[in-house]
């Protein structure tokens, strides 16, 4: 029983099936079958600007067949639903799942409509490249990255099967979400209580 990431092998690749057996306490997960590890538990300005975002589109989502969720929350990619081995799994800061079929108890099995993730220094250079890389890949149709120094979010929309950056929000801007185009997400509520 793999109980340590110590205990892997870092330059094998793994698939899913793999990943639901290790009973670590450390959270890692799977790009194209390489392990990368998550950052510690999250600071609390992410933990606010992550709370925030969740707090605003639950509320507009409440009467609506899509379904945001939080991390800790798998997402399974894959290019089809009949694929066997899955060798891609992340844990998006938060997703928006409209095509409830993709949904299960071990979370998503697709691309999720939306994904924001929220940088911190240990993980910015993997949302904005392989992640950026990956959601596009296999068609994530709307991606948000949250720059908590910064206070900033960049909005990327699928276009073509490429991401078209569509605007950086800050403070005092307001950001309409492509996906959810009657949703008007107010910047100075995302960034409130950011210091």
């Amino acid at each position: 029983m793999i109980t340590d990431i110590s205990q892997l092998d870092l330059n094998k690749s793994y698939s899913y099936a793999d990943y639901i057996t290790w009973q670590m306490e450390e959270m890692v997960e799977l790009i194209k079958g390489k392990i990368f590890r998550m950052s510690p538990a999250p600071r609390k300005t992410h933990q606010e600007i992550c709370g925030n975002l969740h707090g605003y589109i639950h509320s507009y989502l409440r009467k609506s067949p899509c379904k945001v969720y939080i991390a800790p929350f798998d997402v399974r990619f894959v290019h089809n639903r009949e694929e066997k081995v899955i060798t891609t799994v992340t844990q998006p800061d938060l997703c928006i799942v409209c095509d409830t079929s993709k949904l299960d108890e071990a979370g998503c099995l697709g691309a999720p409509d939306l994904i924001i993730e929220i940088t911190s220094p240990s993980t910015r250079s993997k949302d904005i490249h392989q992640k950026f890389n990956l959601y596009e890949e296999f068609g994530v149709r709307e991606y948000l990255i949250a720059e908590p120094l910064a206070q900033t979010i960049d909005q990327f929309v699928l276009e073509n099967g490429k991401y078209q950056f569509k605007g950086k929000y800050t403070r005092n801007d307001s950001m309409t979400l492509h996906i959810l185009p009657e949703l008007t997400i107010e910047m100075n509520d995302i960034f409130e209580e950011v210091i």
